[in-house]
């Protein structure tokens, strides 16, 4: 189908057009760059690079494809380091790596899975529902264009502090823009993470992750190839929501001198997206297209250059063919619209007729609106006036690379000086278990249920585990029962103290989750979420988690597949210490298992099982729940990060569920052993009788410190007494301490020399948290 145009309409529009013959010819006239996002520089080298000024439309085109959220053009120097450090081994397993929509691994048996986390964080804070609607939305149609049903999402949400009068806007809005989507799509949320803080007040994190599974033989890279060939935008029509939206958006802080004209958030159709990811997959299962690309940030700006350039070749587009829901869109906006739900497809002559026809058999509208050339341009005409003529190179490749400065802050030293291991701490049993109370109250310990009750987790009969468990696990092949287990994490306040040691953190706490599964892990994602490139300790603490992410994946043997950078997440004066948000690095694991049937889950069902703890225990409290909670601190170093113990630990969990060893296996993170065992007690209401003396005694730490230390490397594993030895053989192959703390049973969580804590009291401290501040 073809939009319908009036003469008087096609006469106005060109009369208004500004075309590639008239940029030529009036060298001197003004453009608005700045309000597009541009610096000076760049748009003269716009200039130079087109040898005149560029037309409105191209303005545009360059404005949001050079944007800091589609271009990279403060990390892209940086993020080469996770490809050199990229092994010939790491990548036995990699299919697709990097620089596509999303990155695919084989999990065996025939079987990949595509997956990838990306921000919509300024949006959010915009307008809460849609940003965070359109950001499920979009990451979703990334999975649709490698060929891939998308089978689940998660989230990793950072906002303001909780008794803040704005966060309930936010907090309200976002979730039910996560939940009214998902939901809507079909789609299961397995997990994810919920974090109040004050660092993220003005700038709230969204990142929304999504996996696809697919054969390998149906794995399908977007780009335009074929002289000849049709382009074809279908879906839903083109509007003047979100034009310029994320990429403009997520390229500025919330700042006066930011861009003068404030673009629009886009507005998402879970709807539409559903019966959008059917018809891809008909059209990829007919053979019809060459290749599809989604339309996201940058709009079709973005996916006619990108296409243009994956493909070495060139495009023709007639703009006035695309289906427009406001026919008083200019050139240029129809360029930047960022409106949801459109794909578009490379499709060959011979196919068309077949495309349309399934299109239409979905109720999708579609539209022819160009062809593949072999002149190696990017054209688009308007009403038959020539309004871009460039090379999509220069577009969509080559944008400016900068090396920013970078410097660690002049208060990183007194900030890491200042140790939690020196606050006061409670001594006498009572304290301990008031402190243990206080905690496990806390609105980052207690539970998320107010926020995760309203996604749907079980949706599609394929979720063998969710939230509150460790990682996501999925069933992907009925017949075999393999699948998938996907964990995400962060720690900001760990990278704040020290952002390599705290990339690396969110690392092993993701790669550790998905071995309590039983999941072997395979491959990362990350969605790199910091303050703003041009201060130079924000750009700072960027280069120094990529550097540590990229050592810490060599070391445990898992490639990163690809992501997503979320820079000018910063408030304020540039400098100081609280100007930007807490340095947040996300990261996703992906792990395999041959058979869900035997995935773990993270608390105990029977009695008398053995509570077993592995790992070691030392004084770490610096970055700490508890220094947070109870002494509102941060300083200090994080703790200190093991890969080979955290190598070893994984190996000993994955064996215990291939053997059918434990019964329940749960990590230690934020809130160290309290946090863990009162988690592992309400999961399913089996409580446990838990002595501490042995662990103290061969740590050397006191009660307290056993309790609360957030040393890595550790797990909790509940074993039947007939197990226990043979467990104790693998820890000991491994070189993982093992010892044991005690027995489940009962209903109540029992501490020698703390307190006895029922269940009841337990569910009401955790459960009533999140619900007293938002309703």
């Amino acid at each position: 189908m073809t939009a319908e145009h009036s003469p008087a309409a096609s006469s106005a529009a060109a009369a208004e057009v500004d075309t590639v013959e008239h940029a030529a010819a009036t060298p001197e006239q003004t453009q608005p760059y700045a309000d597009l996002g541009l610096k000076e520089d760049e748009y003269t080298l716009i200039r130079e690079i087109l040898g005149r000024r560029p037309t409105n439309a191209e303005l545009a085109m360059y404005s949001v494809m050079w944007s800091e959220h589609c271009s990279y053009k403060s990390s892209k120097k940086h993020l080469r380091t996770f490809g050199q450090r990229t092994t010939e081994a790491m990548r036995e397993k990699l299919l697709v790596g990097m620089g596509e929509n999303a990155g695919v691994v084989d999990i065996g048996d025939g079987w990949a899975v595509t997956f990838k986390v990306e921000s919509h964080n300024h949006p959010s804070y915009v307008e809460p529902y849609q940003g965070a609607a359109t950001g499920v939305g979009g990451i979703v149609r990334d999975i649709i264009s490698m060929g891939a049903r998308p089978v689940a999402v998660m989230d990793q949400l950072r906002f303001g502090a909780v008794d803040h009068p704005d966060t309930a806007r936010v907090v309200h809005g976002v979730v039910s823009g996560i939940g009214g989507y998902g939901n809507s799509l079909g789609l299961p949320n397995i997990g994810g993470e919920t974090v109040f803080d004050a660092a993220y007040q003005t700038n709230p994190l969204v990142n929304a992750l999504a996996v696809g599974v697919l054969r390998h033989e149906d794995i399908h890279l977007a780009s335009a190839t074929g002289a000849g060939n049709k382009v074809v935008l279908f879906g839903a029509r083109t509007g003047g929501d979100g034009i310029g939206g994320a990429s403009i958006l997520a390229s500025e802080t919330f700042e006066d001198e930011g861009p003068a004209k404030r673009p629009s958030v886009q507005v998402g159709d879970p709807f539409m997206e559903k019966v959008l990811i059917e018809c891809c997959l008909e059209l990829f299962a007919a053979g019809t297209v060459e290749g599809i690309q989604d339309l996201g940030a940058a709009g079709i700006s973005c996916a006619t250059s990108e296409l243009a350039a994956n493909g070495g070749s060139g495009m023709h587009i007639h703009l006035e063919e695309v289906l427009l829901r406001d026919p008083t869109l200019n050139a240029g906006e129809i360029l930047m619209s960022e409106s949801q739900e459109r794909m578009m497809a490379v499709v060959a002559p011979e196919k068309l007729e077949e495309f349309l026809a399934i299109a239409a058999r979905w109720d999708v509208e579609a539209a022819v609106i160009g062809e593949v050339t072999g002149n190696g341009r990017l054209t688009i005409d308007h009403h038959g006036h020539r309004i871009v003529d460039v090379d999509p190179m220069t577009v969509a490749v080559d944008s400016p690379v900068y090396d920013r400065p970078y410097a660690r802050p002049d208060w990183q030293d007194a900030l890491q000086a200042d140790r939690a291991e020196d606050l006061p701490r409670p001594e006498s049993a009572e304290e301990i278990a008031a402190t243990l109370r206080t905690l496990i109250a806390s609105p980052n310990l207690a539970s998320a249920g107010w926020v995760t009750d309203q996604y749907d987790r079980y949706v599609g009969g394929n979720t063998a585990l969710a939230m509150p468990d460790d990682a996501g696990v999925l069933r992907v092949d009925e017949s075999t029962g393999r699948g998938i287990a996907i964990s995400t994490d962060a720690n900001g306040r760990y990278a704040k103290l020290d952002p390599r040691t705290g990339a690396q953190q969110a690392l092993a706490e993701a790669y550790r989750n998905v071995a309590t599964t039983g999941a072997v892990p395979l491959a990362v994602t990350d969605c790199l979420n910091f303050g703003s490139p041009e201060d130079p300790g924000p750009m700072w603490q960027l280069v120094e988690a990529i550097g540590g992410l990229a050592e810490a994946c060599e070391a445990l043997e898992v490639p990163v597949t690809g992501g997503n950078v979320s820079l000018y997440n910063s408030t304020g004066e540039p400098g100081l210490i609280d100007s930007a948000i807490h340095p947040t690095p996300v990261v996703g694991v992906l792990g395999v298992l041959a058979d869900v049937a035997r995935r773990v889950p993270t608390g105990w069902q029977d009695d008398d099982l053995q509570v077993l703890l592995l790992g070691t225990t030392r004084e770490e409290l610096s970055g700490s729940a508890w220094a947070d909670v109870m002494h509102q601190h941060l300083g200090g170093l994080p703790p200190r990060v093991d890969l080979e113990a955290e190598k070893a630990l994984a190996r000993v969990l994955i064996t215990a569920a291939d053997e059918s060893l434990g019964s329940a296996a749960h990590d230690l993170s934020q809130g160290g052993l309290a946090q863990t065992l009162v988690e592992c007690v309400t999961r399913f209401g089996v409580g446990a009788q838990v002595d501490l003396g042995v662990l103290t005694a061969r740590d050397g730490v006191d009660t307290f410190t056993a309790l609360f230390s957030e040393s890595q490397a550790r797990a909790v594993v509940a074993v039947p007494s007939e197990k226990v030895e043979r467990l104790q053989q693998v820890a000991a192959e491994h070189g993982v301490p093992m010892l044991r703390l005690g027995t489940t049973g009962g209903d109540a969580l029992a501490i020698e020399g703390v307190g006895e804590f029922g269940m009841a009291e337990l569910r009401e401290l955790r459960e009533g948290t999140l619900p007293r501040y938002f309703g």
